[in-house]
């Protein structure tokens, strides 16, 4: 009926076995816990193991990625409350660091072409946001010199509304296209984590109503 012997009692392994193997499986899992789970994660590394490996920055970069898109909520949140939907645009010709919009009119209603120049300081970030109405499209293509930045490609509408494009980090570049998921701004957030300046040059064209640095 058996292909092969069932094994005797002698051969199964005795309770203290057991209990051995399960105490050696939770302590491997403790120590995955604390030096690679929490710091690529978190970046918590009790250990310093991480921040060697290279998970710390990691995770360091994903809860500030998760920091700033909940303080843009909140802004936006803060804005509806107090009447206005959008913050006031930067005044061109006050910031060295942000260059005016070039547009260029479509032969589309609503459709344009604009490139925007931002440099940002070691730590600094910055949005710009297109004001699109729902089912709108607009390419864009970006690009970095100096070095790379971290990015959050997001939008946000009345109501709270969020959606999540794409995120990445240490990128020098980033090209597509948008499609609005309801009425709103939608667009990029970078933050610089290098030691110098990095400028940030901007391309969009596509149906939308403007195009403005908001944060």
């Amino acid at each position: 009926m058996y292909n092969s012997d069932l094994p005797t009692r002698a051969e199964l392994p005795s309770s203290r076995q057991l209990l051995r193997s399960t105490i050696i499986a939770i302590i491997v899992a403790a120590v995955l816990l604390v030096t690679v789970v929490l710091p690529s994660e978190y970046g918590i590394d009790p250990t310093r193991i991480g921040r060697v490996l290279g998970l710390t920055q990691m995770g360091e970069i994903k809860m500030e990625l998760s920091a700033e898109a909940a303080r843009d909520e909140t802004a936006d949140a803060s804005g509806q409350v107090s009447g206005t939907s959008e913050q006031p645009p930067v005044k061109q010709g006050t910031d060295a660091s942000v260059l005016p919009p070039k547009t260029t009119p479509g032969t589309e209603q609503d459709s344009r072409t604009d490139e925007m120049t931002i440099t940002l300081k070691p730590g600094e970030g910055a949005e710009i946001k297109l004001e699109m109405a729902k089912g709108a499209k607009a390419s864009y293509e970006w690009t970095t010199a100096g070095g790379p930045v971290n990015h959050d490609t997001h939008g946000d509408g009345p109501g709270g509304a969020t959606h999540s494009f794409s995120k990445g980090r240490q990128m020098e570049r980033d090209s597509g296209e948008l499609t609005a998921p309801f009425d709103g701004r939608h667009g990029w957030f970078w933050r610089n984590r290098t030691e110098t300046n990095v400028t940030v040059t901007l391309k969009t064209k596509g149906n939308y109503r403007n195009i403005k640095r908001v944060v």
